[in-house]
């Protein structure tokens, strides 16, 4: 039986704890973000722009722990899945 084709996208990777990837399962998205504060939480997602939609408030300018151009790479990434 073959295995189904999931695709891993890293999108950051600071060290063993902290890093945020994307696995798209057909037509459907699942983010899983890992911290060394919160542990492992996944979010599920239908659509690109649901995805988006969450990116753009989870890592809002004005609470984002990092600089700007950190910040925008992280969403440009996740455009990029």
């Amino acid at each position: 039986m073959a295995q189904p084709n999931h695709k891993k996208h890293m999108i950051y990777k600071r060290d063993k704890w902290n890093m945020l990837t994307i696995e798209v399962q057909g037509s459907k998205l699942i983010a899983r973000e890992i911290s060394d504060q919160w542990g492992e939480e996944t979010h599920e997602f239908r659509s690109r722009p649901a995805l988006l939609n969450w990116a753009e408030q989870r890592f809002r300018k004005e609470t984002f722990e990092g600089d700007e151009q950190e910040r925008l790479q992280i969403l440009e990434a996740i455009r990029q899945v």
